[in-house]
């Protein structure tokens, strides 16, 4: 199990804070948006944001960028509104172009749970070993936990329907995480997620 490939590992980051959050990360002040943000303003460099843009988006980026640089040299309290600009348009763009919808930008030091400040620590130190070891604690206790009230629950008189209820109920939330898990694996690497989709979702049954 602690081998888990990284699809499974990408997968914590679901189970430990919910989609919204993983969104939250993107759109906030001090998210890694904003941040290629502040540093390209900082050098004059604009190839640090296209990297968080489509190419088709390239040239709103460019003509935003200058104008703030023209602009923010007026005056402080100009710096400040222009560079909040750029922010929220830059941010704006990087989220259509994943098919999510902006809601503004949101203030810095939200709580994002453990689980992306471990991968954001993971990119910069470049080990992934304290972000594994988190995920699969994660899932492996979720998992672990589920399994053992479905096994408390599984064995039941016949005449009892009341507790054979509450045995399709654990069965069918044990196999729906299995599910998820299994399927999330492979598919979480496309972009954003809805934001307003639950993190386990009972299809089907």
């Amino acid at each position: 199990m602690k081998s888990v490939s990284t699809g499974v590992l990408c997968l914590g980051v679901l189970m430990l804070l919910g989609a919204r959050n993983v969104l939250a990360h993107c759109d906030s002040m001090d998210g890694p948006v904003v941040k290629a943000a502040q540093q390209a303003l900082e050098t004059g460099d604009v190839n640090r944001v296209l990297i968080w843009i489509q190419q088709k988006d390239e040239g709103d980026i460019r003509k935003a960028f200058q104008e703030t640089l023209a602009v923010r040299k007026l005056s402080s309290k100009a710096q400040e509104l222009s560079d909040r600009y750029f922010f929220e348009t830059l941010v704006r763009i990087h989220r259509a172009g994943e098919g999510a919808p902006f809601t503004g930008l949101k203030p810095a030091g939200l709580d994002l749970g453990p689980a992306i400040p471990a991968a954001d620590r993971a990119v910069e130190q470049g080990n992934l070993r304290p972000l594994q070891s988190l995920l699969v604690d994660a899932v492996q206790t979720e998992l672990k936990n589920h399994f053992q009230e479905l096994q408390k629950r599984k064995s039941f008189k016949s005449d009892d329907v009341t507790a054979g209820r509450r045995y399709v109920e654990a069965y069918v939330v044990f196999i729906h995480y299995a599910e998820q898990v299994y399927r999330a694996a492979g598919r979480l690497a496309q972009g954003h997620l809805e934001e307003d989709r639950p993190v386990m979702e009972h299809e089907g049954h």
